[in-house]
């Protein structure tokens, strides 16, 4: 099987690269922006043949999104549009790697892939323009909906906590009224290569299993990395904010349970794993 990886430069893309090279049966090549911009529709037609292409390219910066409308959905949408239209002109199938910000947060159980979304910013929006994108093309499909990642190849929450906690500069505050599923990208990585493997279509959840709130998460973060520094409760309007977040967002992974066989690892343990990895 060969597989082509786009963004794989970026904090997942590379290690969904890493991961496809180093599973049996797939050959694996990656390009970035540098070298295949998915906004393009004349680069794109220099798309190498493959049997899947993972669309891992995306603009990720919440609150930017707010003000730069236009660029998130150029490419989060107009991008992934492009990019499903030549998959499907070469038969080949194309993975579109989404979000929990297509949901609201209002519900307090998780959110399956039937449930009816509803964005409330930007980046949310124009995640699930692409969504429907992709869909609206005549292309096999898989739709990948993770959340709150975290990983060794780009900035993240825990990296960043872990260096104001050791810094010892006063408390950290974290919000604790937000819910979510923090998601080792590596896991995702070893997921998505499952699904490719398994030639998976539709939409499926894959994030951590069990759930907390970021300020559980700087909690257990601090209690591995500086145990006698402190983390402060706060609401989420105090950060002010340009982007709302949904305050519940933890996506259901049992259709990811049910096409593989396995259950996706806790954030507990991607957290140890990672900070293994970091050596923070």
């Amino acid at each position: 099987m060969k597989v082509v990886v786009l963004g794989c430069k970026g904090m997942l893309g590379t290690d969904v690269l890493s991961a496809c090279r180093a599973a049996a049966g797939i050959e694996a090549t990656g390009h970035d922006v540098d070298t295949l911009d998915i906004t393009d529709s004349q680069q794109l037609k220099r798309l190498p043949f493959a049997d899947w292409v993972i669309n891992c390219a995306a603009y990720t910066r919440v609150d930017d999104a707010e003000k730069q409308r236009d660029q998130a959905y150029a490419i989060n949408a107009e991008g992934a549009r492009n990019l499903a239209h030549i998959c499907a002109r070469r038969r080949a199938g194309v993975l579109y790697v989404s979000t929990d910000y297509v949901f609201d947060g209002t519900r307090r159980s998780p959110y399956t892939e039937h449930d009816q979304t509803n964005p409330v910013n930007i980046y949310g929006a124009s995640k699930l323009a692409g969504e429907k994108a992709v869909r609206g093309e005549s292309v096999r499909y898989l739709v990948v909906r993770t959340q709150s990642l975290f990983g060794k190849h780009g900035p993240n929450f825990v990296r960043s906590i872990a260096k104001k906690l050791k810094a010892g500069d006063g408390p950290a505050r974290v919000v604790a009224d937000q819910t979510t599923a923090p998601t080792y990208t590596r896991h995702v990585a070893d997921a998505i290569v499952r699904l490719v493997q398994l030639n998976a279509t539709g939409i499926v959840h894959v994030a951590a299993s069990h759930s907390c709130s970021w300020h559980a998460f700087a909690e257990a973060i601090a209690q591995r990395v500086a145990p006698d520094a402190g983390v402060e409760p706060i609401e989420s309007s105090e950060l002010e904010r340009p982007a709302p977040r949904p305050p519940y967002a933890v996506l259901d992974t049992r259709k990811y349970r049910m096409l593989t066989g396995r259950v996706m690892p806790t954030w507990e343990q991607g957290l140890d794993e990672y900070l293994a990895e970091e050596e923070l």
